[in-house]
């Protein structure tokens, strides 16, 4: 007879306590979709589930599971160091522990070290795999995948008991998780689903989570998790319009500029289409994925311009998203081209991302790993922004940060900011941008470049860990290693904030992670 077991499902959201205000109002809807749908899973099975979505305003430690057989926490690689220091605490309290999401896929060897279990593709199979099983795996955890990323899952109607208590938790804007695709259909070197085959969703599950969701609000918001959604556009669009009235729920999706066409954002717009995410990436590639063909430099910046402009006229509220430090960026150029790119579209907010490597997450990373490239910076700053693991092709350490520090001044200066503000014609795009701004996005990161600047001029061991002469991790990292975990600093394992960057390259010369 099957036993009936006590299981805790983690969602970090936070890799620690904040007041940042951006937090206060967002992070409550960056929920991820895959702990939610663990949960329904392990009922299905029937078991008893306890769910958490970790924000940075709980009282962690409080709202652990007590009295739990197994707990699953799902984390990006930001949160990790957290991760490892909750499976400690927990280990230690006799629960079994499972580590899943990007981080889990990225870094499976170093997470082995920590959980009993690691998942790489979760599928209910895994899933139920892991659930007989149930024992301990140490000193090293159990690697556990499948072959592809599931065909089918739960959809909003399903994880509802898990996703209303999140929603609750954000104070004015409730976004509903919602996923129509898995994997992408571009290559781009860097991105973790650069070899996941794309695949629509089941648009009969779409469908009925509309249904439900219009009961459940006057005007419901929207966000999808697709990484490119609308690849099938007219499938996507007709799904849709079968079952909700024209404009009366509000979405949010990630979408290439090569599927943001005018005759697309005209059926976005009648279909309530309030914010889009486009990936412009770089000035000097991916033609394809921005529909700008062998377009280079300045020519690219006029012809994105005038087709994000086209978009802002359909909808009120775009983010550009741009990774600073491509081997394909030399000199001044790059960021120069960017500022104009923010004086020809003074409505769009550009999202930075500094290139960063994530283990085993794309291809690219094998090359700057076998190029002895990687920095080992701790998972706590691998967030695109609080630090770049990655040696500048054609930039020193700090000449690349100067240039980083003069693009985000331009980028938020009062002058920008009441620009931007002003070419968003509806009030709740034009606060958010400006809360983003003035918080940890905007000013934050002018502060933070800054100080890691002056470290780089100033502090002989911070320059040497950057430049690879030594693998000590600076004292200004672990100290806010240290605050940011607060009471499971204590928790955190013997060696947790050091790993083999170069892990990935090694496990293809030797593999050991064995698919189930």
């Amino acid at each position: 007879m099957k036993t009936k077991l006590r299981i805790g499902i983690i969602d970090l959201v936070s890799k620690g306590p904040t007041k940042a205000l951006w937090a206060r109002f967002m992070f409550p809807n960056l929920a991820s979709i895959m702990p939610q749908v663990l949960g329904v899973w392990c009922q299905e099975e029937g078991h008893e589930v306890t769910f958490i979505c970790y924000t940075g305003f709980e009282n962690l430690i409080e709202e652990l599971p007590k009295d739990t057989d197994l707990v699953f926490i799902g984390t990006f690689t930001q949160s990790a160091q957290l991760a490892y220091a909750l499976s400690n605490l927990l280990r230690s309290r006799g629960m079994i522990t499972v580590i899943g999401g990007p981080h889990a896929r990225c870094y499976p060897q170093d997470s082995q070290k920590y959980f009993d279990y690691v998942l790489g593709f979760t599928d209910k199979e895994v899933v139920k795999s892991v659930l007989y099983d149930c024992s301990p795996h140490r000193p090293m955890g159990m690697y556990a995948s499948a072959r592809m990323q599931p065909v089918s899952l739960p959809g909003v109607k399903e994880r509802w008991q898990f996703i209303e208590p999140t929603l609750k938790k954000a104070p004015w804007i409730k976004i509903v998780p919602m996923i129509a695709s898995l994997g992408c259909p571009y290559t781009c070197s860097f991105c973790i689903d650069a070899e996941v085959p794309y695949q629509q969703l089941d648009l009969e599950v779409m469908k009925e989570d509309f249904r439900f969701l219009l009961k459940k609000f006057k005007r419901p918001r929207v966000g999808w998790h697709d990484p490119n959604f609308g690849v099938k556009f007219n499938d996507c669009m007709d799904a849709i319009e079968e079952v909700v009235p024209e404009d009366s729920i509000d979405f949010i999706g990630e979408s290439s500029l090569s599927i943001l066409t005018e005759p697309h954002m005209k059926r976005l717009k009648r279909n309530g289409f309030k914010a889009l995410l486009p990936g412009i990436e770089t000035w000097y590639d991916l033609g394809n994925k921005s529909k700008t063909g062998n377009n280079k430099g300045l020519e690219k910046v006029h012809l994105v311009s005038e087709q994000i402009n086209m978009i802002m006229s359909y909808t009120p509220y775009l983010q550009a998203n741009f990774v600073l430090g491509l081997d394909t960026d030399v000199g001044q150029e790059p960021f120069e081209l960017t500022k104009k790119f923010i004086d020809l579209s003074p409505g769009a907010f550009p999202g930075y991302s500094l290139l960063s490597a994530f283990g085993a997450a794309a291809p690219l990373n094998l090359e700057y790993q076998s190029q002895n490239r990687v920095i080992g910076f701790p998972f706590h700053f691998l967030d695109n922004n609080a630090a770049m693991n990655i040696t500048t092709k054609n930039y020193s350490f700090p000449e690349f940060y100067d240039k980083v520090i003069d693009l985000t001044r331009y980028t938020f200066s009062p002058r920008a900011i009441a620009k931007r503000f002003q070419s968003n014609k509806f009030s709740i795009p034009g606060w958010m941008n400006v809360v983003r701004a003035v918080s940890t996005e905007g000013y934050g990161r002018i502060s933070h470049f800054t100080k890691v600047k002056k470290l780089l001029e100033t502090d002989k061991k911070f320059r040497m860990f950057f430049e690879q002469e030594t693998d000590e991790v600076p004292e200004y990292y672990i100290s806010k290693i240290k605050k940011d975990l607060g009471s499971l600093w204590k928790w955190l394992p013997e060696g947790a904030i050091n790993h083999d960057q170069n892990a990935y390259l090694k496990s293809t010369a030797k593999p050991h992670l064995i698919a189930v």
